[in-house]
């Protein structure tokens, strides 16, 4: 999971997005961040990544797809939260990711954090963007947002697992060029 950011012609300020890429180190992620936003034309840094393989108790695996590859009950969904603080010319953001059997469980489960509850007043609620209805800003099952490349040759396979150490989340302004 990486959050890439980019300042593209025209623009005023730095613009971000999230990818999610196969790859065993950031090195082998560059040519899938240049081909998911080609319009940066290779002006492109990392502010965030997590190599993603514990999710509330989950573990998350990425395996190559097989014909008898078994239907799971749960997905790994991506959600951006939206809020604000009063007094401040900005909307807040807040990622997580969520193992759950549906969107509208995955949409429960956002609403109980701490970013949700805390990131509105009156005239500006607190929000997961747009997309479903509902006060949804983004909520994507990961696998339908993979590069199409990657979507027919992979799956995420989430099973049960007690105890697994948090993911680290790597911060900081890293040069896509320094990991070419």
């Amino acid at each position: 999971m990486l959050l890439i950011g980019c300042k593209p012609p025209g623009r005023h300020t730095e613009q971000h997005d999230v990818l999610f890429a196969i790859g065993n180190t950031p090195n082998d992620l560059v040519s899938q961040i240049n081909n998911f936003w080609p319009e940066a034309e290779g002006r492109i840094h990392l502010d965030a990544w997590r190599e993603v393989t514990n999710v509330s108790g989950y573990q998350i695996l990425v395996v190559e797809k097989t014909a008898s590859a078994a239907q799971q009950n749960n997905k790994l969904f991506f959600i951006n939260l939206g809020g604000y603080l009063e007094g401040q010319f900005d909307e807040q953001h807040y990622v997580l990711l969520s193992v759950e059997p549906d969107s509208a469980s995955a949409i429960k489960n956002a609403k109980q954090s701490l970013f949700y509850q805390n990131n509105e007043f009156d005239t500006a609620p607190s929000h997961i963007d747009d997309k479903y209805g509902i006060d949804v800003d983004d909520l994507y099952d990961v696998e339908d947002i993979l590069l199409p490349e990657l979507k027919a040759k992979y799956t995420i396979q989430i099973t049960e697992a007690a105890a697994l150490p948090e993911d680290e989340i790597h911060l900081g302004y890293f040069k896509l060029s320094k990991l070419a």
